[in-house]
């Protein structure tokens, strides 16, 4: 189980915008860079990738795999096909959260408006300034760098604390907002954090963060130019006294990881509560009960761990225990998605059933009652989908749904015996019009069917059957009829 920092953190993409408001932008053709678009697209995608023997020098890649260079003379362009000499640049953070981008080699200053861009500015101005616009999916769990613990939503304490050994159930699911430049970072319940560390129902300047990088990690700045870091014996996430950010100022993003519960035809819990057997046999949902799902790039199958990092495992005749501390042919489960329930097939090619003292066993080759199970996704109750082309927005006049925009509206995931409703901020429900469009202005709650089909991705069926996907001109619709690249949702 990744531990304590061990899984990879997310790779830091966004985007770049001018003092003009225009994003940096890549073009295919000629492999010239422009500031010249109004949002975040695909083509306004930049990844950093750090230099492995100078940590302050980095190198911009845009979404064609090319990097961003300047010559001695200031002319940019951006077709090197790997990290040159021209390529390394230096950050140079401005008090307001802003960058500038230097050229390490040349000592010169990168900016300038529309086509016009050139590195040969010796001083910063407005024009060699960009403001740093995140493009990962916004819901993530935060490490703590000097402290090696995740943050997560004490309700008790009433305060995010940073002391998880590993990013466990909904509390340690936290969505960073972008809101005028700033970030605001808020916990499962629809809270934001405080620069006191109270937590707060309404935005505020006291709940906004610049961003800063240092040696490819996150620091938070508040309105006051002090940075979040986690204070006492609960690591209480708070603003502190530094004015430049340390070790203890530092954190990583990672992916949230699905996490569920099963319950079996006998109407218990999957649970491994009475030891290493895998048993239906509990009446309540714990930790005991909590599942992280690990999907496989190629194969498509998963691997289910618990809190202690152990996974299932095929034994012999058949029984399933959560013994396997690495992967395996044994550890690998096949979900097959039946709309309401699930069936899941082990590496033996039978499928998984409920016995009658309710332990699990991979026994039977067909599915029958026995063989179904009910899963629920526990750690998203609000949903960020990204697709293909950009986020899931409300369509500013009517009453569908974009999916090609650079910023996200937040729906609340409401589970119901196997489905899901989804809500918008109006308080309104989706549902699938005659003619397949999707709409939010719903007054009743209609079913959506989800399923966990690659790692971060998730495909949502219809009632008709038919997968929600982003066609061309950027409308959401219940249509299509596999699980595609245009049908699959960061989430």
């Amino acid at each position: 189980m990744p531990m304590n920092g061990i899984n990879k953190a997310l790779k830091l993409q966004f985007g770049l915008i001018n003092h003009e408001n225009r994003y940096l932008t890549a073009e295919a053709f000629g492999f010239k860079a422009n500031a010249s678009a109004t949002s975040m697209k695909k083509k306004q995608i930049w990844v950093l990738e750090q230099d492995e023997n100078d940590s302050q020098v980095i190198y911009l890649r845009s979404h064609l795999g090319r990097y961003l260079a300047s010559d001695r003379d200031g002319k940019v362009s951006c077709g090197a096909e790997k990290p040159e000499t021209d390529c390394r640049f230096l950050i140079v953070a401005q008090s307001d959260g802003r960058w500038a981008l230097q050229s390490e080699p040349y000592q010169r200053y990168f900016g300038g408006s529309e086509d016009y861009l050139s590195c040969f500015s010796q001083s910063i101005g407005e024009p060699e300034l960009w403001a740093v616009h995140l493009a990962l999916h916004p819901q993530a769990n935060l490490l703590s760098i000097s402290r090696k613990r995740y943050a997560h939503l004490a309700v008790s304490d009433d305060e995010i604390s940073v002391d998880s050994n590993i990013p466990w159930g909904v509390d340690s699911l936290l969505t960073l907002v972008y809101l005028e430049g700033k970030y605001c970072l808020k916990t499962c319940d629809n809270r934001f954090l405080n620069h006191d560390g109270k937590l707060v129902m309404q935005s505020s300047q006291g709940t906004s963060y610049t961003l800063e990088l240092k040696s490819g990690k996150l620091a938070f700045k508040d309105c006051e130019g002090k940075y979040l870091s986690p204070v006492g014996p609960t690591g209480t996430l708070r603003s502190g006294r530094c004015s430049k950010p340390g070790k203890d100022e530092l954190f990583d993003l990672e992916e949230s990881r699905p996490q569920v519960v099963f319950q079996a035809a006998n109407n218990r819990f999957v649970s491994i509560r009475q030891g290493v057997s895998v048993s239906a046999n509990q009446g309540d949902e714990t930790e005991m009960e909590t599942f992280q799902v690990e999907i496989d790039k190629e194969s498509r199958k998963c691997v289910f761990q618990t809190k202690a990092g152990d996974s299932w495992t095929l034994v012999s005749h058949g029984s399933i225990q959560c013994t396997a501390t690495e992967g395996g042919a044994n550890t690998m489960f096949q979900i097959e998605w039946l709309g309401r329930r699930v069936a899941v097939r082990a590496g033996n090619g039978r499928y998984v059933c409920t016995k009658k003292n309710g332990q699990l066993a991979a026994i039977s080759e067909a599915v029958g009652e026995d063989e179904q199970f009910l899963l629920k996704l526990i750690n998203r109750p609000i949903l960020i989908l990204r697709g293909e082309n950009g986020f899931v927005c409300h369509h500013k006049s009517s009453n569908t749904l974009d999916t090609n925009r650079s910023v996200y509206d937040i729906f609340t995931l409401h589970f119901s015996d196997g489905a899901y409703h989804i809500k918008g901020t109006n308080g309104r429900f989706w549902y699938v019009s005659s003619s397949g469009l999707v709409c939010s202005d719903g007054e009743i709650p209609e079913d959506f069917f989800l399923e966990l089909l690659e790692q971060g991705r998730v495909a949502i069926k219809g009632k008709n059957g038919k997968y929600l996907r982003g066609d061309q001109g950027g409308t959401l619709k219940c249509d299509g009829d596999a699980a595609d690249s245009s049908s699959l949702w960061e989430y």
